[in-house]
């Protein structure tokens, strides 16, 4: 295999990927990282998932609330960034980082259906206590950080509390989560053009009672805080798929099978 075909590798799997994860994956992932950060409270993101609250309390919530993600691993990274920087700690970012992909309600179907209810099982507790224990893991190195963030803002401290978030807020929010999932839980086989359809009808509805219901302002404020998102994600999405892609073409099949075939402790640790 020439260079040139290994550089064609990392492009076709470029290729591939932005024809199939950027309309329906992609964008409403980074849009309601946009809007979560913009229309969220962030004094109560702070109070239920912060640094400072239960270790205990704000992992159980992030681990609850990812089963319904059904989301792959680079869809989810928006979607935990945008947690992260609305001010959750890293402990429950990263736990939604882990869970979604490995353990949302769609994947453990799809398990349970195939593989059978043992291994659903299995999946479902192999996911969780690893995902705690990467989140004690990450906010034990991030300790210091941490408590930087969760120490309280002089600038905030005067002002009034308000609400979690406003109704419209949250109507917009929630069709924004519909625009994510949707593709996936309705259209479970098929062809890929009717995921864009759902992906099309839920996008409409969301962006449709977005300017009925905001101001250019807010609008304006929550299309900045997406783009923010998608220039510090999206590029590294595109490297690390490309450098797969070139890891793929180089790497000997006879390899990957001497040591990532079967189930025994060597292929699997």
């Amino acid at each position: 295999m020439t260079w040139w075909q290994v550089i064609l590798s990392g492009f076709e799997a470029l290729k591939d990927y932005i024809a199939l994860h950027v309309l329906t994956c992609l964008i409403p992932a980074f849009l309601l990282a946009g809007a979560m950060v913009t229309f969220i409270s962030r004094e109560a993101i702070v109070r239920y998932m912060g640094a400072a609250t239960s270790k205990l309390k704000a992992f159980a919530l992030a681990a609850g609330g990812s089963f319904f993600v059904a989301a792959c691993s680079c869809t989810v990274i928006p979607v935990a960034s945008g947690l992260y920087y609305g001010g959750a700690g890293v402990g429950p970012a990263f736990i939604l980082l882990w869970v979604a992909p490995a353990a949302n309600i769609l994947a453990l179907v799809y398990t349970g259906t195939i593989l059978g209810e043992k291994i659903v099982a299995v999946r479902l507790i192999a996911a969780l206590l690893m995902a705690f224990a990467v989140g004690g893991v990450m906010s034990l190195a991030f300790r210091k950080e941490e408590k930087a963030r969760a120490e309280p803002n002089p600038s905030q401290t005067t002002q009034v509390q308000t609400k979690v978030m406003k109704r419209p807020d949250v109507i917009l929010l929630l069709l924004l989560v519909l625009a994510l999932l949707a593709p996936n839980y309705i259209v479970q086989r098929g062809p890929y053009y009717q995921k864009v359809i759902v992906w099309a009808v839920g996008m409409a509805l969301a962006l449709g009672y977005a300017f009925l219901t905001k101001t250019r302002e807010e609008i304006g404020h929550w299309m900045r805080e997406t783009w923010w998102f998608v220039r510090l994600i999206f590029p590294l999405l595109l490297a690390g798929v490309f450098v797969v892609g070139i890891i793929g073409a180089l790497l000997p099949e006879a390899w990957v099978t001497e040591w990532l075939g079967g189930a025994g402790l060597r292929s699997s640790s």
